[in-house]
């Protein structure tokens, strides 16, 4: 897929974060959260554990596509370009014989949202990080402040 709603350009660094965050539509705490995480990114040393990533330049990475504007809940609904790549996979299959509802992520954004009732109904919430942010801001933004600082 080339064409996207939003794409910010290749690699990591504060005006990225805050480009993410404006387009996220996040409070400032948490724009401020996030670039204390880059913050932390950047002085880490790249694993030397589990797989080689000597050849990974985490700079020369796309970190936020947004393909669609708004998340849909009609698979119907979901571009041909978006609904090939998961058919590739296997996933609409998956999730018709198996699951219980899905929350399908392309790129950067979850397009496709389609979650049982019956476990709303009993508590059970499945929600991506943006759309957790802003039904649940003040609880994160009390909680948020107890965890250390870089």
């Amino acid at each position: 897929m080339d064409e996207y709603c939003f794409k910010v350009p290749k690699g990591l660094n504060r005006n990225i974060v805050t480009q993410i965050s404006e387009q996220k539509n996040e409070p400032g705490w948490m724009t401020d959260f996030r670039l204390r995480a880059l913050e932390i990114f950047e002085r880490l040393p790249m694993p030397t554990w589990g797989a080689d990533l000597s050849a990974l330049d985490p700079y020369d990475i796309f970190y936020y596509i947004k393909p669609l504007q708004d998340t849909k809940t009609s698979w119907d609904d979901i571009p041909d370009t978006i609904k090939n790549t998961f058919d590739r996979l296997g996933i609409p299959q998956a999730e018709q014989r198996f699951l219980a509802g899905v929350g399908a992520q392309y790129e950067s954004e979850v397009v496709y949202k389609s979650l049982r009732a019956q476990w709303a109904e009993k508590g059970v919430l499945f929600l991506d990080t943006s759309s957790a942010l802003h039904k649940h801001l003040n609880y994160l933004k009390n909680i948020l402040p107890r965890y250390p600082r870089p």
